[in-house]
């Protein structure tokens, strides 16, 4: 029997300008990837996601990113790679401290926007953020894109990694997401979507934008809780997997 993870990024929040509708959100996915406050999140959003979290049963992880609020995490900064592993180890740690206050703790690991893209090819940012979880607890398990430097470095120092593919999210040929500068980066359609995570879940392939096929062997499927319709593309996935007969669970052990 087939069975996967839902995912979304949430707790994005910042002081009174929401983003998204993260409680809805929490009661449709398995895995919620809260914000640290480097690329977005205040206090507040984050210890009351976490609230909602643990109410919902659903996995914390540690959303770690770039030190960019003004551009939400998805702009590369070339930072040196002991700021970078000092930076990763401090937000996960912070959102540790939130997790433990509303009775859950982080189970997981997985790099936001510009961090996330930039570590498939970037060795030394890679390899950096590697050190960083190693350094907090090196028993998290830390999720990522197929083939990444990221997920290839954390196995050599002995980290459980997961793959990950996105459900609202373009793909090049080579299996990487399209900027989102781009035309067909971000998709919006409920049904499309649910169709599409089906047939990564079922058959282990997802289309590429120029119309090839990319072969992906997911544990967890991302659902971006700031993606227009969010709410409304969640629930569609979470039938359309339902019918299916896939077992929808955690890939992170524990709460």
């Amino acid at each position: 029997m087939a069975m996967v993870d839902l995912n979304s990024d949430l707790g994005e929040g910042f002081g009174i300008w929401p983003l998204g509708d993260d409680e809805a959100m929490l009661g449709l996915v398995t895995s919620a990837n809260v914000a640290c406050g480097f690329h977005a999140g205040d206090p507040r959003h984050l210890l009351e996601t976490c609230r909602w979290a643990v109410g919902s049963d659903v996995r914390i992880g540690a959303q770690v990113g770039y030190r960019d609020l003004a551009g939400f995490g998805r702009r590369f900064i070339d930072v040196d790679p002991a700021d970078l592993t000092a930076d990763v180890i401090y937000q996960i740690g912070a959102l540790d401290g939130m997790a433990r206050a509303a009775g859950g703790r982080v189970t997981y690991v997985k790099p936001h926007g510009a961090l996330y893209n930039t570590i498939v090819r970037h060795e030394e940012q890679a390899a950096a953020v590697v050190a960083a979880v190693t350094a907090y607890d090196a028993t998290l398990p830390v999720l990522g894109l197929p083939g990444s430097r990221w997920l290839a470095l954390a196995g050599q120092a002995g980290l459980t990694t997961h793959t990950e593919a996105f459900a609202d999210r373009g793909y090049t040929p080579e299996g990487e997401l399209v900027s989102r500068r781009e035309e067909g980066a971000v998709l919006t359609d409920p049904e499309a979507v649910a169709d599409r995570v089906l047939r990564m879940v079922r058959d282990g392939q997802i289309e590429a934008v120029d119309g090839s096929v990319v072969e992906v062997a997911p544990d967890s499927i991302c659902l971006h809780g700031d993606t227009p319709g969010a709410v409304e593309m969640a629930r569609a996935v979470r039938a359309r997997l339902t019918e299916a007969d896939v077992t929808i669970a955690p890939f992170a052990p524990g709460r």
